[in-house]
């Protein structure tokens, strides 16, 4: 029974494999995945169209007010303008309204300010996305290094098993040893099934970021040299921080919202002056003389409402701002010191020793296969060897990712190329 059940996994496993061999292969680096990223996402697209939202309205902001036309017709007898030479009565007035103080230019200056804020929340948006995409392109890139690792064990495994099934229908091993041999290779044909497990959530959201329908799996291609980045030196950590407060869209979206909240401090006590209405008239019999044109003038008086709570409310934004402001700068101090301490500490630990070890243990796992065929080792020396092997290529591999990621997230949070991984 165990047998079989051994049977129908190792076949599971063997064709999950050759079905992601079989399909479709999209070599992608990433330069060539930003430019299919920022043509064709979606919420690019989305976050763009806040800067034309914006952009009309301090067109609307600059216009003046329409003009207003008051008239004031007679009716007698159940008609309409009836007029003759002795009766009938006509009114027209038009009015004007002129905004003093400057409303309309400091109000246009609010929309300049949105328009503003619109571009780098556009840019803030592509920041992340971005992030996304060349993390999850690198997490791929990690994934595939681990699966080659796998299928190169794998490959040698089984050309061992096949031998040793050779030498057990002669004689020459145990059953419980041939079995073994067969149940350490569908261990690491399910560990590299699940290594392809997470390998999919992955494909998937890089298809949705690339806004790509197609059923190929993406390849990411990097031409990094491991080394250079181990030997990276970079800036000041002072300097770093001047130039995250400086090229960040999120610390440019705070400075923004300052400079707003100012403006619309200025604005609101611009409003307490009164806007002044005028425009001509004309009356044609019910003044003091017939046909009679003048001049009409009207403003409000600012007794009661000098729109006090609002200038009280722009106020006390301005001072929230203002702390928002020092939280976001504190903020990014705190980001840009965190990521230059862990790309500096995952230098530390990964070195050119560990790179050269690395290809003398995948020396030392082909003699070591060679000297169990040759009878110089015992099996459960040769399956405590596989395990070793194993676990150090995968911290490696670990280490190393853990050191590009560290560069990447430096990257973001400065915002700058510090570390080029292209």
């Amino acid at each position: 029974m165990h047998k079989y059940v051994f049977v129908f996994f190792f076949t599971t496993a063997t064709f999950f494999l050759k079905a992601q061999s079989n399909a479709d292969t999209l070599k992608l680096n990433l330069p060539a995945a930003e430019k299919i990223f920022l043509q064709n996402n979606l919420s690019l697209l989305a976050a763009g169209y806040n800067i034309n939202i914006n952009e009309a309205l301090i067109r609307q902001a600059k216009l003046w007010d329409n003009p207003v036309l008051v008239t004031d017709q007679n009716i007698y007898d159940g008609k309409f303008f009836r007029h003759n030479a002795d009766n009938g009565q006509v009114y027209v007035q038009l009015q004007q309204l002129l905004r003093t103080a400057g409303k309309r230019t400091k109000l246009a200056q609010l929309a300049i300010d949105n328009t503003t804020l619109a571009k780098e929340q556009f840019d803030d948006v592509m920041r992340g996305l971005r992030y996304s995409l060349q993390s999850d392109m690198l997490e791929i890139n990690h994934l595939l290094k681990i699966k080659r690792l796998y299928d190169g064990e794998i490959a040698q495994m089984e050309k061992l098993v096949n031998g040793m099934n050779e030498e057990f229908k002669a004689g020459n091993i145990s059953l419980k040893d041939n079995m073994r041999l067969k149940a350490l290779l569908f261990s690491l044909q399910n560990e590299l099934v699940n290594v392809q497990g997470q390998l999919m959530p992955l494909q998937t959201e890089v298809h949705f970021l690339l806004r790509d329908s197609s059923n190929s799996f993406i390849q990411p291609q990097f031409d990094y040299q491991l080394p250079d980045v181990i030997n990276a030196v970079i800036p000041a950590t002072d300097s770093l921080i001047i130039t995250a407060k400086i090229s960040r869209p999120d610390a440019k979206m705070a400075q923004t919202q300052l400079d707003f909240q100012q403006h619309n401090l200025v604005y609101q006590k611009a409003l307490a002056k009164p806007d002044i209405t005028v425009g001509p008239e004309f009356d044609q019999r019910n003044s003091y003389a017939p046909n009679y044109v003048g001049l009409n003038v009207s403003l409000p008086l600012n007794v009661f409402n000098k729109n006090q709570g609002n200038i009280r409310s722009a106020q006390f934004s301005l001072k929230q701002q203002a702390v928002i402001n020092d939280m976001q700068a504190s903020k990014i101090e705190s980001e840009v010191k965190a990521a230059v301490q862990k790309f500096l500490y995952y230098q530390k630990i990964n070195n050119a020793e560990q790179l050269s070890f690395s290809k003398q243990y995948d020396e030392l796992f082909s003699n070591m296969i060679k000297s169990y065929q040759d009878r110089q080792l015992s099996l459960l020396e040769l399956i405590d060897f596989i395990d070793a092997y194993k676990d150090s290529k995968l911290k490696l591999t670990d280490q190393h990712n853990s050191l590009i990621k560290a560069a990447t997230d430096l990257n973001y949070t400065v915002n700058a190329g510090i570390i080029a991984i292209k």
